[in-house]
């Protein structure tokens, strides 16, 4: 079942850290299996807010997502961004095949009325 890392990254001042960073990422996360779906887009907000930009990186699984996060590739690279970039990130699993949101409000039902 597919993973994803999604990063919300608040506004930064270009530097030069900042485009090494963009420059090696990609290396780190490719061996697992990894790639953007989404980077250095334009996005349009429909309710609240969200300052900054999104990144959303797709892996095969939950455990390939993890296992580049914690690669010592990619936490060689990682302070290029601490350093310069405000956000937060979250390692997400996605959902099977043929899911149906319908089936998990049925389930809710069923749960609320039990109670």
């Amino acid at each position: 079942m597919s993973a994803y890392v999604i990063g919300h990254l608040r506004d930064a001042a270009p530097h030069p850290e900042i485009a090494e960073y963009i420059e090696r990422i990609t290396a780190t996360f490719e061996p697992y299996g990894g790639r953007f779906l989404v980077h250095a887009a334009q996005h349009e907000v429909k309710e609240g807010s969200w300052p900054g930009h999104a990144v959303v990186i797709g892996f095969p699984g939950i455990a390939e997502a993890r296992a580049w996060w914690d690669s010592p590739a990619y936490q060689e690279i990682a302070p290029l961004r601490h350093r310069h970039i405000e956000g937060d990130i979250i390692l997400v699993q996605g959902v099977p095949e043929g899911y149906d949101a319908a089936g998990t409000a049925k389930a809710m039902r069923e749960g609320m009325s039990a109670g």
